[in-house]
């Protein structure tokens, strides 16, 4: 499905719910680990509770020089800032400090910002961009709302997961601020695959029929990869190609080709239940889960 999108008020109502579901969510935590890759295989080593306190703490993104990720903090009554957390100190400190909630940090391209989705004052909830310094707030698609979650996938396309009944993937222009409606019912997750000009989303075809596909940026052609873990949406790429998933306590790989999800580790002695949101640094050597307190 195709068609030019259309930022109406029958979309725009949806963010009331999603706002208040996600600024509610309570006692989540970010983990990080050494990740590694011998003989086709992932192993993941060291692992930290990076946060480790009572709250919302979720949504990693790691920086261009994989020494830090960016994450979505809840610290007084709901409302979310973006905190930056450095690998090597073990320290977080707040990069947002605004009256607004941010959400899902992700760097930009060029890794001299990153954007995020705003919750304004009015419960618009729109893309804005940020310095590296939490300065320079500036709105990037003035049309497009409410957006729930998104990816970059060149330094002038993104993926948008657009809140809606239902939900919708489009594919938008950040010069133009137009965009395109590729596909309904997706997931959450969404992301640029390394080496490709290629961005991959979940697309839940039926309530027990989850994928994850392919969508090339230059022809729109959506092409199915891997059916999901049973009940998981939220994965990640390491710079080989590899999907990392997790269900449970367990994290899974998949390599392209491959016939089914393979086992990487059961992280249950080291405190980690339900695994959701997964990030992967750039050079494959970092990973940063997050888990139910």
């Amino acid at each position: 499905m195709r068609h030019r999108a259309m930022a109406g008020w029958a979309t725009f109502v949806a963010v009331w719910a999603w706002a208040g579901s996600a600024g509610a969510q309570q006692g989540t935590d970010i983990y990080v680990g050494s990740l590694s890759l011998s003989g086709g295989r992932l192993a993941v080593t060291g692992l930290k509770n990076a946060t480790n306190r009572d709250g919302y703490d979720n949504q990693p993104s790691f920086g261009p020089s994989g020494t830090f990720f960016l994450y979505t903090s809840g610290r007084s009554g709901g409302q979310t800032d973006i905190f930056r957390y450095d690998i090597a100190s073990g320290t977080s400190r707040p990069i947002t400090r605004t009256p607004e909630s941010e959400y899902s940090p992700t760097m930009m391209p060029g890794g001299a910002s990153f954007s995020v989705i705003r919750v304004e004052a009015d419960s618009a909830q729109r893309l804005w961009s940020f310095g590296m310094d939490g300065r320079n707030a500036t709105l990037l698609l003035e049309d497009i709302m409410p957006v729930g979650y998104h990816a970059w996938g060149d330094d002038r396309t993104l993926a948008l997961f657009v809140l809606g009944s239902p939900p919708t993937l489009q594919l938008a222009d950040a010069n133009t601020g137009r965009a395109d409606v590729i596909e309904e019912e997706i997931g959450r997750s969404l992301h640029r695959i390394p080496g490709q000009r290629a961005i991959s989303f979940v697309h839940k075809v039926a309530e027990d029929e989850w994928w994850i596909k392919r969508l090339d940026l230059r022809t729109q052609e959506v092409t199915p990869l891997v059916q999901t873990l049973t009940g998981s949406e939220d994965y990640a790429w390491t710079p080989g190609g590899i999907i990392v998933m997790g269900r449970g306590s367990v994290l899974f790989q998949w390599d392209g080709g491959a016939a089914a999800w393979s086992e990487v580790a059961d992280l249950s002695s080291q405190g980690v239940e339900e695994i959701t949101r997964i990030a992967v640094s750039p050079a494959g050597d970092w990973i940063a889960i997050v888990a139910n307190r």
